[in-house]
């Protein structure tokens, strides 16, 4: 942690879950308590946009269920 940063590591297969996720946010978000909440989500979305070519590609559904199977069993 320098310079006030947090650095988060996740797998390319959790990154790809979260990524997800958050794009179904887009259409139904939740609740937030204060905008600050939604910033950093939103934040983040883009990070993991800006790395991710995944969604670019034409397998993306098959690519998302193998990520999640990854996910769910632990690799």
């Amino acid at each position: 942690m320098s310079n006030g940063e947090v650095l988060i590591k996740l797998s390319r297969a959790q990154a790809l879950v979260l990524f997800e996720w958050l794009a179904t946010l887009e259409s139904q978000p939740p609740p937030f308590k204060h905008p600050a909440e939604e910033h950093v989500l939103w934040k983040i979305a883009g990070q993991l946009e800006s790395i991710l070519v995944e969604p670019f590609e034409r397998n993306y559904d098959e690519l998302l269920s193998q990520a999640r199977e990854a996910v769910e069993s632990g690799q």
